[in-house]
């Protein structure tokens, strides 16, 4: 397989011209998006329904499509899981990716078209490959196996044909054969269901391979590791896996986990960042150590940017590339040929570049949690306190929680802070019914919780009445109009409230 590295190399090059010329040219490639979008769907339920075939301009577009959430597009989504073809695109979908949920669905079961799959997650992840080979002309990338880490496997039961899974299930159950080629493990343990099993057999069908690059979520993956320093008795990955060169991360924030990972790797090898969600791949790290992702724009997703000002509004507005402002935070909106319609994603993106357009993911729109791939807002850590508390005869006054990062002597976890007006006789039983109960609502939190792998019991400190208001007044934020951040992917705020409390 040395002898595949310079042709793939060259072929690699040859792409580099294609992509090029949809970067230089982001502004008219999206208008021709959009047009195809629109002509692809116009005989679709949704197209019919929105008069797609009397659309001309992208301001009848935006009159005539509102923006809307997973909520306001579920019942069309749940025609299609039960095999009703021509509403929201106009080629069967049998496949759905499932994410976590919102307010008032568990999971999420988003469409994934044939077209999706090949010109928007395989046409992209060619052109992450193709910028890679660019810029590391001499790989050896391909000469060995890509590691992938993630992905579980169920069917739908209302409709043996319409399959599901999270994002990589569905991407590896698809994948092209020289994607299973040079992918390992094989499909059967890559796609299994239970975490603790999964790791173990990762670790041992993939010591012995000639791995040369990682893609997986980092807390599951420093655990692999891990285990298989275990099995090989090495000392770093260096020594089980000397032509590894390259670790792929997206979905959460690599900061907290990139020195645990140079120090478990033990040479110098490459990072790179990707931006790929259940929705679509939006966009990847095209130059190393570049401050911001280049924005995929031929891709088969046509891009809107809400200013978060326009949040929360009946009618909010949204700008297109040509008036998009370095630095502002927008809400992204997206219309796919997986066939969501101005579809507002959830994340919050701002531009790091105009010429070309790099992005980089700045949050959500809500106050989230996500330094593992658990992906828990607001409304699920609200109602699962209610459920704990009514469990446990208590009352909640106010809380803030934030992670504890994987480190190298313990495992991830969510701490909280939380002031009880009423504190309930056991605070243990409150732990353990808050934990069931905010698995209960957010199906990536509770994978995540399995086994305590990846994430342990929550770890919960009471401060006493009034705390919370004394900490708002300590910055001047006193007052009703003020609040404590419910959730924090850093952890500034729970640190200084811990400060203020012990």
């Amino acid at each position: 397989m040395k002898l595949l590295s310079p042709a793939i190399s060259s072929l690699a090059r040859m792409r580099v011209w294609r992509i090029h010329n949809w970067t230089n040219h982001a502004v008219s490639t999206q208008r021709d998006v959009l047009q195809d979008l629109v002509t692809e769907a116009q005989y679709t339920a949704f197209g019919k329904e929105h008069h797609f075939s009397k659309l001309f301009t992208l301001k009848e577009f935006k009159l005539k499509v509102p923006i809307r959430e997973y909520e306001e597009l579920q019942p069309y989504i749940a025609r299609m899981l039960e095999g009703e073809e021509n509403v929201l695109w106009n080629t069967p979908v049998k496949w759905f990716a499932k994410s976590s949920g919102t307010s008032n669905n568990k999971s999420k079961f988003i469409p994934v078209s044939k077209e999706s799959l090949q010109e928007n997650h395989f046409k992209a992840s060619k052109d992450v490959l193709s910028n890679y080979y660019n810029n590391f002309p001499s790989s050896d990338l391909l000469t060995g196996k890509g590691l992938v880490v993630g992905g579980s496997h169920q069917i739908n039961v209302l409709n043996n044909e319409i399959q599901y899974g999270d994002l990589s299930a569905v991407l590896m159950q698809n994948a092209p054969f020289w994607g299973q080629w040079l992918r390992t493990p094989e499909l059967s343990v890559a796609l299994l269901d239970n975490w603790s099993d999964k790791i173990e057999r990762l670790a041992q069908t993939t010591a012995n391979e000639n791995v040369t690059s990682i893609a997986g979520v980092p807390t599951w993956t420093i655990l692999l590791l891990k285990r298989i320093l275990e099995i090989k008795g090495k000392g770093c990955i260096a020594d089980v896996w000397p032509n590894l060169e390259l670790y792929i991360n997206g979905g959460v924030s690599f900061i907290p986990y990139r020195e645990q990972f140079e120090k478990i790797i033990g040479k110098p090898i490459n990072y790179l960042e990707i931006y790929n969600a259940s929705e679509g791949f939006f966009a990847g790290q095209d130059m190393p150590d570049t401050d911001g992702l280049n924005l995929f724009t031929e891709h088969g997703i046509f891009y809107e940017f809400m200013p978060m000002d326009e949040y929360g509004k009946s009618t909010p507005k949204t700008v297109g590339l040509d008036q998009v402002q370095i630095g502002v935070q927008y809400a992204l909106v997206i219309s796919t040929n997986g066939g969501l319609w101005r579809y507002l994603v959830g994340d919050t993106v701002c531009f790091t570049s105009v010429y070309p357009y790099r992005i980089k993911v700045t949050g959500r729109v809500k106050h989230y949690m996500n330094a593992f791939g658990e992906e828990v807002i607001v409304d699920n850590t609200d109602r699962a306190i209610a459920i704990a508390a009514n469990k446990t005869n208590a009352l909640v006054s106010d809380y803030t929680a934030a992670p504890i990062f994987f480190s190298e002597h313990h495992n991830g976890a969510h701490e909280w802070i939380v002031e009880f007006s009423k504190a309930p006789d056991n605070l243990h039983e409150f732990t353990v019914a808050l934990d069931h109960a905010l698995q209960s609502v957010n199906s990536d939190y509770e994978a995540k919780r399995f086994g305590d792998i990846a994430l342990g019991l929550p770890k919960i400190h009471t401060v006493p009445p009034g705390s919370f208001s004394k900490w708002l007044e300590s910055r001047g934020k006193a007052g009703g109009q003020h609040k404590v951040p419910r959730l924090s992917n850093e952890r500034n705020t729970i640190e200084e409230m811990l400060r203020m409390s012990y």
